[in-house]
């Protein structure tokens, strides 16, 4: 890791969206096609998750080890922080991402959706570069833009002022290159590129400013490390 990462009644929604799981071996999801690839519109979301996690009877390290981890002077364990409750609490919406995973739990999902993580290749070319046959105005397809969001950060979910205190719910924020939401903030995305123990993430989060959306950041975390601010997407092909 480079440099520390700060951090900061729905339970009847969310016992419903276990309740609805089935052991299907695949998802379908909201998934946009690309050249070579099909990615997932938005970050995976606790009910997407859930599904998952019944079909499969996953109990993850967060549910496991006594929480997930959030940065305050320091790496502080938070009890009861998991996916299914990322802040401790019933979540105000199933909709959000699914945090406190490892990168193995993530591409356990992704491999179960029919998929896998993306590379950073892959992530990269998918936030930055309009991709599709016929993008809607003001999209321009072949164009690379300096942000996940277009030509500004307007619209994501940062620490700079806007309306979500913290992690927004999935489709709740811009749509940005290729109609994709929350590439840039919202949560750190695992993508498949290892260095030693490590995995990369990829677009800052809700507890940054913007800058951590932009396409040279390099930012890698431990595999087994699970935290408030990570979550995933995949893809497929």
């Amino acid at each position: 890791m480079t440099h520390p990462l700060r951090t900061v009644a729905l339970l009847p929604l969310l016992a419903a969206a276990v309740a609805s799981a089935t052991a299907q071996p695949a998802l379908t999801t909201d998934r946009v096609q690309l050249a070579r690839i099909a990615i997932d519109r938005t970050e995976v979301t606790i009910a997407q998750f859930a599904r998952f996690a019944q079909a499969t009877s996953t109990v993850t390290r967060a549910e496991t080890e006594g929480g997930g981890f959030e940065f305050e002077g320091g790496w502080q364990r938070r009890p009861g922080w998991t996916w299914r409750t990322p802040d401790g609490v019933a979540p105000t919406s199933t909709q959000l991402p699914a945090v406190h995973l490892t990168h193995a739990e993530a591409a356990a999902y992704c491999r179960w959706a029919g998929g896998r993580l993306p590379t950073a290749a892959e992530w990269l070319s998918a936030a930055f570069t309009e991709q599709r046959a016929a993008p809607p105005a003001p999209w321009q397809r072949g164009t690379t833009y300096p942000w996940p969001t277009g030509n500004s950060p307007q619209g994501a979910n940062t620490s700079d002022a806007d309306r979500w205190p913290r992690a927004a719910p999935a489709g709740d924020t811009a749509a940005g290159v290729n109609g994709l939401h929350d590439m840039g903030a919202n949560a750190w995305e695992w993508v498949s590129d290892a260095q030693g123990n490590e995995r990369r993430t990829m677009g800052g989060s809700w507890w940054y400013g913007a800058s951590q959306m932009k396409a040279d950041v390099v930012a890698w975390k431990p595999a087994d490390f699970l935290a408030v601010y990570i979550g995933f997407r995949c893809v497929y092909g």
